[in-house]
């Protein structure tokens, strides 16, 4: 699943190609998902002329001229791919073409990916956003008994952080993700609240680096430690791996486990 750094590099990828486009026709190929009908998304979208696109948590948004925003969580395994006149990808699920004969599609072979007129607004901090300061990190980790990571990973509580950026996080951090979250001390709250900033932004660095036109699929080469074929991390730690919640967690006994 693309995570925030991806997504952030995505957004400015599609922004550059595509804003200032004006939506000629659009397709809804799968409703598996989508809240809406296909007429509505149509009757939404097209005739209108796309101003900007940017990321909220672990969601594209597409902003319209007329305040219509079009949402797009791509989910496991949603891909964009832009095309000329015809779409040709498969597992499309919608298809934007605009009146300069150029478009962009959303696919996905399982069907997963939602697209969503105007996504409801939530009051919850997006993990890179000025009201996620460490007071807040503070204030929720205080509160909860389970561990570290569940909390990063929860959108309710932060938005943006996935998998693969919560294990390279917590390392950073100095922080076993096994952590009881009421028990770390202060000191490392703080520290995981730098850990947040810096992770994530030099990930994005390093996404558009190596792709700088990217506007699909995940870059993983450069992590540090949530990588299957890596042993050790760069300051020698031996990599281990245990389930939480069904998803892989990769660590080191370099972190600290408060419990």
């Amino acid at each position: 699943m693309p995570e925030l750094p991806d997504l952030q590099v995505f957004s400015h990828n599609l922004d550059k190609q595509l804003s200032g486009k004006v939506v000629k026709e659009v397709h809804i190929k799968n409703t598996k998902r989508a809240k809406e009908s296909a007429a509505a998304f149509r009757k939404a979208l097209e005739g209108e002329k796309l101003e900007k696109v940017y990321r909220e948590g672990k969601e594209l948004r597409f902003k319209f001229k007329h305040d219509v925003v079009l949402g797009m969580h791509l989910m496991l395994h949603g891909k964009l791919f832009f095309f000329e006149e015809e779409n040709t990808n498969k597992h499309p699920i919608i298809e934007l073409l605009f009146e300069d004969k150029t478009g962009l599609v959303l696919t996905d072979y399982q069907g997963m990916a939602v697209p969503t007129l105007n996504p409801e607004e939530v009051d919850v901090p997006d993990a890179l956003s000025d009201d996620m300061t460490v007071k807040f990190l503070q204030e929720q980790l205080s509160k909860k008994k389970t561990v570290v990571k569940k909390v990063l990973l929860d959108q309710h509580i932060i938005r943006g952080i996935g998998n693969a950026y919560a294990d390279e996080i917590l390392w950073e951090a100095g922080i076993s993700p096994f952590s009881v979250s009421n028990k770390i001390p202060a000191a490392k709250i703080k520290a995981l609240h730098t850990a947040i900033h810096k992770v994530l932004k030099e990930a994005e660095k390093d996404i558009r680096k190596a792709h700088p036109d990217i506007i699909a699929g995940e870059v993983r080469d450069f992590l540090k430690i949530h990588q299957p074929k890596l042993t050790h991390s760069p300051t020698g730690g031996a990599i281990a791996q245990k389930e939480l919640n069904g998803r892989k967690t990769y660590y080191t006994d370099e972190q600290e486990l408060f419990e």
